[in-house]
């Protein structure tokens, strides 16, 4: 890897405060992972305050040839913001800033390495919410949500970033500001460049502002918790609930196994319990209990076993607090994992979940789903031990089998966390040629010199 040259260095200095660029090792390995299992290392790392530092610090990367990697907070989860080629990281820790809240017109404008959660506390006291609710939403930044296009429980009703999305200022491969979109929600002007922009890793342009689409506090809200006796008969639930008028909130899935782990946390479940689904209407007080009512016949069926409403809202948190501790929860059952995202139409579901079981039961790893049913978002966790051959063998071999048959149901490789590193290869038979060709006509066009997140997303073309 040859060395950063010293006008790329000069000019980054000359265009930052003092403190705003180190190459010193502390901070190029510290930067060269995120929450993946991959790992790189930077030659330097910059941390820009303004969208004009940007522009600079991009026009010096397209002059020297320098590769630049985009970094929120480093919560992806597929390597999407690690830089395996060196070069810059571009961390926006320091652009977190809330620029506006306008109530009257239901919008936020916001720099992009404002935490999500934080962008929430500051909406809860105009009665308005920004809806994408992944996970990760304490410590993950508003530009990584939309660079992967995450969602999170909420997605169900409410859609994921790029459907709460009403304009973006940017900066191109070249250094090049510009923007897209209006805060409107009807827009006929062009191409839709912003909403281009979610989900491109940082492969096209780097977001350095986003006008954000809010919506109201619902009044209401109600969680309920469905329990069947396999997952199949969980799975045609989510098909039922998701057939009929009214949307829930939230239907999130948990098979066996993660069943296990939550009651390692007290929860307390139906020793006959293979599955669950944890349910939230919300809306308007006066109709709450009649939309309760639709979701609770809907989830009744074959399978059922037990549906139990909660009682108020500190057992509706610790409902969704099991839920989301079961992530970190899983590192109980072996020292490493593979996390997927795959997403299949809703009325498939029932089948992705018979494939997972069969490979589970055929293979000598550990297969833990949960996720977002009612959008057909499975977390599919392979759990094994990679320094176990066998294991690590069989893992490879589950991966390879559960994208298959995602793609035969007719899904797609990733709901919300993204493609980066890790489902890279797999591109290939996910996307028509054509289809890839086009994509990388479009990058040619945003960032010619290949240098915004270079090894992610798409896959080199076949000569």
């Amino acid at each position: 890897m040859k060395a950063l040259p010293t006008a790329f260095l000069e000019a980054l200095r000359a265009a930052l405060p003092d403190d705003a660029l180190q190459t010193g090792r502390a901070a190029t390995l510290a930067y060269g992972v995120d929450n993946s299992a991959f790992h790189g290392e930077a030659q330097a790392v910059a941390w820009p305050t303004g969208h004009e530092q940007v522009e600079a610090i991009l026009a010096a990367c397209h002059a020297h040839g320098v590769p630049v990697v985009a970094r929120g907070r480093g919560s992806n989860t597929t390597g999407a913001s690690v830089p395996v080629h060196g070069g810059l990281v571009l961390s926006f820790e320091r652009m977190n800033r809330i620029l506006a809240i306008d109530p009257g017109n239901r919008a936020a404008v916001v720099e992009p390495g404002l935490l999500n959660g934080d962008l929430q506390r500051a909406l809860a006291p105009h009665g308005l919410f920004w809806a994408p609710d992944p996970t990760s939403a304490p410590w993950s930044s508003i530009g990584g949500n939309l660079a992967c296009n995450a969602g999170g429980p909420r997605a169900v009703k409410y859609g994921a970033c790029r459907d709460n999305l009403l304009a973006l200022r940017a900066v191109d491969g070249r250094g090049r500001g510009f923007r897209s979109g209006a805060a409107v929600t009807k827009n006929a002007t062009g191409f839709d460049l912003a909403r281009l922009l979610v989900g491109s890793e940082g492969t096209l342009a780097l977001i350095t502002e986003a006008t954000l689409l809010l919506r109201p506090l619902p009044q209401a809200r109600r969680g309920l918790r469905a329990v069947y006796r396999d997952t199949v008969a969980a799975a045609e639930a989510v098909a039922r609930l998701m057939a009929q008028p009214v949307t829930p909130a939230a239907v999130e899935f948990m098979d066996e196994a993660a069943l296990a782990l939550v009651r390692q946390r007290g929860v307390d479940l139906p020793d006959e319990a293979g599955a669950l689904l944890l349910l939230e209407v919300d809306g308007r007080a006066a109709t709450l209990d009649e939309d309760v009512g639709a979701i609770t016949e809907a989830a009744r069926g074959e399978g059922l076993i037990a549906l139990d409403s909660a009682a108020d809202a500190s057992a509706l948190a610790d409902l969704w607090a099991a839920r989301k501790a079961l992530s970190p929860a899983l590192k109980s059952l072996a020292p490493d994992k593979i996390n997927e995202d795959v997403v299949v139409p809703v009325s498939r579901l029932p089948d992705l979940v018979a494939a997972c079981r069969q490979l589970a039961a055929a293979h000598p790893i550990a297969i833990v789903c949960f996720g977002h049913a009612g959008n057909g978002n499975l977390h599919v966790n392979l759990m094994f031990d990679r320094a176990d051959p066998v294991q690590a063998a069989a893992a490879a071999q589950c991966l390879d089998a559960v994208f298959e048959r995602v793609l035969a149901l007719g899904g797609a490789l990733s709901g919300e966390h993204g493609i980066g590193l890790g489902k890279r290869d797999f591109m290939a038979r996910a996307l028509q040629p054509a289809t890839l060709d086009l994509m990388r006509a479009i990058k040619r066009q945003f960032d010619p010199a290949g240098l915004l997140n270079p090894g992610k997303l798409l896959p080199d073309a076949t000569p």
